[in-house]
């Protein structure tokens, strides 16, 4: 979405985006404001007040709105009906108790978490959040105590993969803006994301399972009960309803990779019919259909029906308020405060990765998308970085981890992701703000404090 506007300047615009996040909370949290009401409310006010013209306003909104449920609405229904499909045929928990029996009872957090590190490599952060959730409640129900110390270790690992790793969008956009070596980024990034995984999102959260007591989500376990006349799926059976959405989807993020890197052409048709099949959508719609013809054998068409009519009206409510998160960080984008920011950090004087990472950061809080502010950072750095005599390889990849850490900091109202992880734990905004918002910027303060280390000794 483009700016439309400089009526003030970068202090008045940074000003006006401070009193509408305070705003939003002030409505959500004091009055207790729907949050779908209270974020679409806020998104008018702060068009009008930044000077978005009358004939706008309602195209911007409808345009941050329709964008982000482009992108999530059809990942979190798709990923809903196969985690319900798991759930319901006991699949869910023939996989926890695997994942279990392999670590231990008293490890399942970390089983969780490590399953999810190896599931994040391919596939992005909200799609294999929501395949990976119906495991994630079943190993809650089964040992009990805060959902969050299961959750966050999962939720954590898939931030960590999606934002440091290629064939992941952000770290690939960033290192060809940089021309940083891809493969090296893998490297570079994977010894940097465990760590940080570790300490940022798997301590973390079990301590945040310990102070927040967080229960299971009504919506999605506890009101639907297995059928009892038929034996659970094999562990296999399990693993391939799993398993086939990442290689479908990793026909998409490799060939790409590939592509880039010239190793096959982008024109071929045999590349882009399988780059299509690998599309997350496609991926989960496929895997949704092979689900459905697994448990054929096991169900009733009618039963299966059922179960993937009852598992979308739960999740109405997390796609509306996903939504209404992205019209609010589409408004801010609109509104030039992001362009604002940028140009005021640009120029500061400070290293090259440092600059990297408060750009990234600044930008990221401003408008909400770690996309948007990974992107335009790595464009905004280029030219210092391509002035900057002496850097390496491996300085390069540093900084991208760098830009990337900054981005994933401190996820907050304006981010759909925010609002994505809180309503499907079914956290209010208060404990989501103390849980996610904590392990995110732990999780970027972290790897790009990695990274800085890395470029001092490299």
């Amino acid at each position: 979405m483009t700016e439309m506007t400089a009526h003030y300047g970068a202090g008045t615009l940074l000003g006006i985006a401070a009193c509408a996040v305070v705003l939003l909370l002030i409505l959500i949290m004091r009055f207790r404001v729907h949050a779908f009401l209270a974020l679409t409310l806020v998104s008018v006010v702060v068009a009008l007040v930044t000077g978005v013209p009358f004939d706008k306003i309602v195209p911007t909104i409808l345009g941050g709105f329709g964008s982000t449920l482009a992108g999530v609405a059809l990942l979190v229904g798709l990923g809903a009906m196969i985690g319900r499909l798991l759930e319901i045929s006991g699949g869910a928990k023939v996989l926890a108790d695997t994942l279990v029996g392999k670590f231990g009872s008293n490890r399942a957090p970390l089983a969780l978490g490590v399953a999810s590190l190896l599931f994040g490599f391919p596939i992005f952060f909200d799609a294999g959040l929501v395949v990976m959730l119906p495991i994630i409640f079943s190993v809650a129900k089964q040992f009990g105590g805060s959902t969050l110390k299961y959750a966050l270790p999962a939720a954590g690992a898939f931030a960590v993969m999606h934002a440091l790793l290629p064939p992941h969008p952000g770290p690939v956009a960033a290192s060809e803006l940089l021309d940083a070596n891809i493969g090296l980024l893998v490297i570079v990034g994977l010894v940097i994301a465990i760590p940080t995984w570790y300490l940022g999102a798997y301590l973390f959260g079990l301590y945040a399972g310990k102070k927040f007591d967080v229960p299971l989500p009504s919506s999605f376990l506890g009101n639907v009960e297995a059928d009892p006349n038929h034996q659970p799926p094999a562990f296999g059976t399990v693993l391939a309803v799993l398993l086939l959405p990442l290689v479908l989807i990793f026909l998409d993020t490799g060939l790409n990779t590939a592509t880039v890197l010239g190793w096959v052409s982008a024109d071929s048709t045999v590349v882009q019919f399988l780059r299509m099949l690998g599309k997350t959508p496609i991926a989960l719609l496929i895997t949704v259909f092979f689900t459905l013809a697994v448990f054929s054998g096991r169900h009733s068409r009618q039963h299966l029906e059922k179960v993937c009519d009852g598992a979308l009206g739960p999740i109405c409510g997390i796609i509306l308020v996903t939504g209404a998160g992205g019209m609010f960080g589409g408004v801010l984008r609109a509104s030039g405060i992001g362009d604002a920011l940028a140009g005021i950090l640009s120029d500061t004087g400070m290293p090259v990765i440092v600059a990297a990472f408060v750009i990234s950061t600044a930008l990221r809080v401003a408008q909400g998308s770690a996309t948007v502010a990974l992107t335009t950072t790595a464009a905004l750095i280029s030219p210092m970085v391509a002035a900057t005599p002496g850097l390496s390889q491996f300085d390069l990849c540093f900084i991208v981890v760098a830009i990337a850490g900054g981005a994933t900091v401190l996820s907050h109202v304006n981010d759909s992701g925010f609002w994505l992880v809180g309503r499907f734990l079914e956290m209010d905004e208060k404990t989501t703000l103390k849980t996610w918002t904590v392990m995110e910027t732990l999780i970027g303060t972290i790897a790009f404090l990695f990274a800085l280390v890395g470029s001092i000794i490299l």
